[in-house]
């Protein structure tokens, strides 16, 4: 009973500090700073300001209603502000106010299991946060003397990734191609896949719709994976200046766990939106266009936010999943240029493979992993090693076979087992497999135990095969995560081959 008490007054005395939080920050320009301007334009997500002359640069100011913005612009004759609220209300002629402190967001566990806008301010209507500890969104990456090699594997559970393009903990993967080709169900598998690993993950939204981040939310919830997740939300009805701080503060709310030891993913999605807010508010700030009306910085704009990701040698990772769109496939286009040269990889998704019900629709032949087999598994290098290699030149070789009318023996062979593993690398949204289960299906079709299945019953036969492994080798998934070196290889084949044996006189193949 006394634990129930003390546990209410707790809860009671943080609610107060909160709300007595919220009162002085409303207040505290007028308490602490006496210097005041006067807005003397208003447009589209910014302000001109007259005054503030002691103002610097990236500083909060208040605005009329308790509204914020940000000091972009200091010029002898103005202050150029960019607004993070909506600017309706926001007329010429008000008074706005320092604050003597730049942008920061709460950080902590309370933000697990809830959604923020770029902010911290709660949307999910589950109460205030209460979080003790603010950080600001622009922070140093950390040093080169502070780094760690990234060899640990963050398994995706999705098996062309995680057996041909494997990202590590601590890694940069860029997931790049047109639009709707799957490109954020990429990163949503991922982040389901994380429920049972320790590894805390970060969802931002930018410029989106708000009915398409609300599928997330809810997909995220149906798949238990939300309470190990934070969402931070800018749709593409908010202001332009909340879309450019989302992603800045979506990182340092990652950070804090990365700082505290704890391994971390982000999800950026995606950052072709968040250049193009940034191309409106300066093009709106007439701060000179570069290429394609971008302003000349937008590579650093991204090379700083991505930089922040890393494993350390104090313990703790950041990995980062920036998504891009492309435009009629154009990989060579400006941003993403930019930013495939700040990751450390990326997995291209195919428009021509998604309308031919390929899915994941990923490219094998345009994708890369620059740390690669350094974070896989031993067990995958040692069934999938050349298996990437071997994938891509089935993919010519079928290109080129459709203008053929005759084909030797041996190549039909090879082009017959790519098939079957193309069939066996397809996979349904919301079903990310565990290693083990990867393990076993590559190790069968590499091994030609689906040689003689019909395509049209591999994936029946594939989902035989993970049952069975479950049931009669259950060690299999301690000793793979492990790290240790395959070696019942002869038995996984045995059990594979009896489960399709047992799928045949059953009739169901």
């Amino acid at each position: 009973m006394r634990k129930e008490q003390d546990k209410e007054l707790k809860e009671v005395l943080e609610d107060t500090l909160t709300d007595l939080d919220q009162v002085l920050e409303k207040y505290e320009p007028k308490l602490r700073f006496q210097e005041v301007g006067e807005i003397w334009s208003v447009g589209r997500g910014i302000a001109r300001i007259q005054g503030l002359p002691n103002v610097k640069s990236e500083e909060l100011i208040r605005f009329p209603g308790d509204r914020l913005g940000i000091a972009f612009n200091l010029d002898p004759e103005e202050v150029a502000a960019v607004l993070l609220d909506e600017s309706a209300d926001i007329k010429a002629g008000q008074e706005v106010y320092r604050t003597g402190r730049v942008m920061d967001v709460p950080v902590g566990e309370a933000l697990l299991g809830r959604v923020v806008d770029a902010m911290g301010r709660p949307l999910d209507e589950l109460g205030p946060l209460r979080t003790f500890e603010r950080r600001p969104i622009e922070r140093e990456a950390p040093g080169i003397m502070d780094r760690a090699p990234v060899t640990v594997p963050l398994q995706t559970g999705i098996q062309v990734i995680d057996a041909l393009i494997p990202v590590g903990r601590g890694q940069r993967e860029l997931i790049m191609g047109d639009r709707q080709t799957g490109k954020t169900a990429i990163g949503i598998d991922t982040i389901i896949n994380q429920r049972d690993k320790g590894v805390i993950c970060v969802y931002c939204a930018i410029g989106q719709q708000g009915s398409s981040v609300a599928k997330v939310i809810a997909d995220l919830r149906m798949y238990d994976a939300l309470k190990n997740c934070i969402v931070v939300v800018a749709t593409g009805e908010d202001a332009p200046g909340l879309n450019f701080v989302a992603p800045y503060a979506a990182t340092t709310m990652a950070e804090y766990f990365m700082d505290n030891g704890r391994d971390v993913l982000v999800v950026y999605d995606d950052l072709t939106r968040h250049a193009r807010s940034y191309r409106e508010l300066s093009l709106l700030l007439r701060r000179p266009p570069a290429r394609e009306a971008y302003p000349g910085d937008i590579f650093y704009i991204h090379s700083r936010l991505l930089e922040r990701s890393t494993h350390l040698l104090a313990g703790g990772s950041l990995t980062a999943l920036p998504v891009i769109e492309t435009e009629a496939q154009d990989i060579s286009a400006y941003i993403p240029t930019n930013l495939i040269s700040i990751t450390d990889g990326q997995i291209y998704l195919s428009p021509r493979l998604y309308e031919e019900g390929v899915l994941p629709a990923v490219d094998v032949g345009k994708s890369v992993s620059r740390v690669g087999g350094k974070t896989q598994l031993a067990a995958y290098r040692a069934v999938a090693g050349d298996l990437r290699l071997s994938y891509s030149q089935f993919e010519e070789l079928e290109t080129f076979a459709r203008f053929g009318t005759r084909l030797d023996e041996e190549t039909r062979k090879i082009l017959a087992r790519g098939r079957r593993v193309r069939e066996v690398l397809k996979q349904p949204q919301y079903d990310p497999l565990p290693a083990h289960e990867q393990i076993a299906v590559l190790l069968a079709v590499t091994s030609g135990v689906f040689d003689d299945i019909p395509i049209e019953e591999i994936a029946s036969a594939k989902n035989m095969i993970r049952k069975a492994i479950g049931i009669k080798l259950p060690e299999l998934y301690r000793q793979i995560l492990s790290g240790e070196e395959l070696s019942s290889r002869e038995e996984l084949l045995e059990v594979s081959r009896n489960a399709l044996k047992k799928q045949g006189s059953d009739g169901t193949a």
